[in-house]
């Protein structure tokens, strides 16, 4: 694994550790309101925040490893270097897709900045929570840029090391 597959593995690392986190704060929630008939103040909220913030971690390992849902009812007989080239471009679209999100969820932050918007509960500043995506959604499409560019070059989808996983995923 290089040096992109083990920065997208620490972040989701970081993100499931973030969704551990959530899914203790739920359980405890839960058993309050049925134990104790009180819950965790604000617990929707940190959901909310958590459960954004752990899928956008994820997604550059997942796009790493070429782990999309890719249809290929169309192209199972096609030649190699016309799937690839199909792929390439489906890459360099997701590259773009990524690119585009990341941008509007950092314009969305700075406008919700500038508005002083807060959860309703807790007082969480909402910038926050869309701040938090752009990150990861930038570096799922630095992956997916990369890869359209190896795929587009005849390269398989990884390094030597990972040439058999995600050719043809």
């Amino acid at each position: 694994m290089n040096i992109i597959g083990r920065i997208a593995m620490v972040t989701a690392i970081v993100g499931a550790l973030v969704a551990f986190v959530a899914g203790v704060i739920t359980t405890v929630s839960v058993l309050g309101r049925a134990l104790f008939f009180q819950p965790i103040p604000g617990d929707v909220e940190i959901m909310q925040f958590a459960v954004g913030l752990s899928i956008s971690l994820c997604l550059p390992l997942c796009q790493y490893r070429g782990a999309n849902i890719m249809v290929d009812f169309f192209t199972q007989r096609m030649a190699q270097s016309a799937v690839r080239r199909l792929d390439a471009l489906g890459m360099l679209l997701l590259a773009a897709m990524y690119g585009l999100l990341s941008w509007r969820t950092s314009i969305g932050a700075i406008s919700v900045r500038e508005a002083f918007e807060a959860t309703m509960i807790l007082d969480l500043p909402m910038w926050w929570s869309y701040a938090s995506l752009a990150p990861g959604l930038a570096f799922a499409g630095v992956i997916a840029l990369m890869q359209a560019v190896r795929l587009a070059m005849g390269r398989p989808l990884h390094g030597p090391e990972n040439s058999s996983a995600g050719a043809s995923a």
